[in-house]
């Protein structure tokens, strides 16, 4: 029968997740009494990540393996298992036992009363360090304030989507993909179900601080163009700070006699002028190198191999 349900887990590096996570979930899933399948997609793994996959899949053709060619990231990894996921409703969630399968239960159960989008929510983010907590909701709180597109907070990949919803999102053409804010674009009825999220079952997070700055960045260039008119505010309020101070150098020389001043006044002006030259150049250059990719066509991801159930082969 088509799977009811279809779970797609990202992986890069998760060796030591692979079996408990597919134990823990297998019991979860059976004691619905609905066909599923996990659709595990190999992030170009470095370990035996992949080893471990085909070994699962070997015993039980619910699993569905996608191997890609590199390790093209969790956003495109993500879309290359909602790609191929043919569940009437799809859940998203990491290998790390983070996003816990107990939950599942409720988040269909919510689909059931007829919601599109079932949102996990986090509670707390006391599993995060206090670093991580505050600089998620100062993001949070900027890209809200500058997208036209609301983001919820605290609400990471980990949620039950429609087959409507994931057919809608397969729409979307971009290359560039900060799936976060594709989810909330999307629209449709959607629900929340707040939980606490726990450590780590094994291994260490891919994602680093700078690699959280970076996706930060991604995120608001994807959905805003507010920072492209804050450069131009920022330049006619230079300007006419500039203007005014010129006005005072005037009336100083005209009035009182004092001289212009002379090598540091110079110089600040001009390393402040710069400065704000330069940051206003670096925000165009990330817009236009979002352009820059768009316009080549490449696809998100490529596949080296798909292991598919034996009906689907």
């Amino acid at each position: 029968m088509p799977p009811t349900l279809s779970l797609v887990v990202p992986m890069f590096n998760e060796s030591e997740n692979v079996s408990v996570f597919y134990d823990r979930v297998r019991s979860v899933l059976d004691a619905l009494d609905e066909p599923w399948e996990i659709v595990c997609v190999n992030d170009g793994s470095r370990d035996d990540t992949l080893h471990h996959l085909l070994a699962l899949h070997a015993r039980d053709a619910r699993i569905v393996v996608l191997d890609l060619t590199r390790n093209f990231g969790k956003e495109a990894a993500l879309t290359a298992g909602l790609d191929h996921a043919s569940g009437q409703a799809i859940i998203p969630m990491d290998a790390d036992l983070q996003d816990p399968p107990e939950l599942i239960p409720q988040l269909v159960g919510r689909w059931r009363e007829g919601y599109d989008v079932v949102l996990a929510v986090r509670a707390t983010r006391t599993s995060d360090s206090w670093m991580k907590r505050n600089t998620a909701g100062m993001f949070y709180r900027l890209i809200n304030r500058m997208s036209e597109t609301p983001i919820p907070e605290n609400a990471g990949d980990f949620r039950l989507m429609s087959r409507e919803v994931v057919d809608a999102l397969k729409q979307l053409p971009e290359r560039r993909r900060f799936m976060k804010g594709l989810f909330a674009w999307v629209g449709f009825r959607t629900s929340e179900i707040h939980y606490e999220r726990p450590l780590r079952h094994a291994g260490q997070t891919k994602f680093n601080y700078w690699r959280l700055w970076n996706f930060a960045i991604e995120g608001i260039t994807s959905f805003s163009s507010a920072p492209l008119r804050l450069s131009s505010y920022l330049g006619v309020m230079v300007s006419l700070l500039s203007f005014l101070y010129a006005i005072k150098i005037v009336v100083d020389t005209l009035l009182f006699g004092n001289p212009v001043r002379g090598y540091p006044s110079l110089m600040v002006a001009i390393l402040f002028f710069s400065g704000v030259q330069l940051i206003a150049i670096g925000v165009i250059g990330e817009y236009l190198g979002r352009l820059y990719e768009e316009s080549k066509h490449r696809p998100v991801y490529l596949l080296r191999k798909r292991y598919l159930p034996p009906r689907e082969k």
